[in-house]
């Protein structure tokens, strides 16, 4: 059942232990407040004021787990702090490790820290949970996908759209980066687990992943160097360095340019027609 005034308890707790900056926002000149406004965390969990608000004067309904989840996120709330708030509202915590969407507090705090970069969180099978500005310019948004659809190795092999911001050479290297991680992810997590059906859809669905799984393949690893046919500043030469998040095996990928480099000069132009096109 849920406890309603402990659940309350702790969210209000929660948002007055929490500043500005630990989740990204801009402090301003004239702030009175102990912590974060209720508008605030109802913004960052994607919820109105008035829901968010009830929930902390013990007066809302129940939330559902979506919600709980939500609000988990946008507190920036620990694996710990997680479970205990879904426990409070009357459901069971989701599992932890690979399965899990929810992203570490560490990780959130060096992503909001990021807002003019291109970045994103993905987890093991390249399933984008977070991208900045600029990585939803770079490589475009990828919040609408659902299902199979938000595995970018699933996607090589079945939209030709995926391969359209790379180069041919590039594309080559790729598929077989794809198969090879999928097939080391199926012997990791085993015959029941997600990647193995992603597997077997593959197998039924494209014959150049049926030829590269045949292959047997392990251990491909992507380019030190990644290049990009960008439709708006053109080709785009980029590194990405990744921050690994163990417990949750999610990955955080920062794509940057040599500085002085003809693709830090196109980054920077991206950032202002990515600005405009989003707003």
């Amino acid at each position: 059942m849920i406890d309603r005034e402990g659940l309350a308890a702790f969210l209000r707790h929660r948002r007055e232990s929490l500043q500005p900056e630990d989740v990204g926002l801009a402090r301003g000149l004239r702030r009175r407040t102990a912590g974060l406004r209720r508008e605030e965390v109802a913004a960052l969990c994607h919820m109105s004021t008035d829901y968010y608000a009830r929930l902390e004067r013990a007066t809302g309904p129940h939330p559902s787990e979506q919600m709980i989840a939500a609000i988990a996120q946008g507190l920036h709330l620990s694996l710990g702090e997680r479970d205990h708030v879904f426990r409070l509202a009357g459901h069971n915590p989701p599992a932890r490790g690979p399965s899990s969407e929810h992203i570490s507090p560490g990780m959130l705090r060096i992503f909001d820290r990021l807002q003019d970069t291109p970045a994103e969180i993905v987890t093991e099978l390249g399933e984008t949970l977070r991208q900045t500005p600029m990585g939803v310019a770079l490589t475009g948004d990828a919040s609408k996908r659902q299902g199979p659809d938000r595995s970018v190795g699933y996607r090589w092999f079945t939209d030709p759209a995926a391969r359209e911001p790379y180069p041919p050479e590039e594309q080559t290297v790729l598929s077989r980066v794809y198969g090879s991680g999928l097939r080391e992810l199926v012997a990791l997590r085993g015959p029941e687990s997600w990647a193995a059906h992603l597997a077997d859809l593959l197998l039924a669905g494209s014959a150049e992943f049926r030829e590269i799984w045949a292959a047997h393949e392990v251990g491909v690893r992507p380019p030190d160097l990644k290049r990009f046919l960008h439709p708006e500043v053109g080709p785009l030469e980029l590194s990405c360095q990744t921050l690994l998040d163990p417990e949750q095996s999610h990955h955080l990928l920062v794509y940057t340019a040599e500085p002085g480099s003809e693709s830090y000069e196109k980054l920077r132009l991206l950032a202002v027609i990515g600005a405009q096109r989003l707003a």
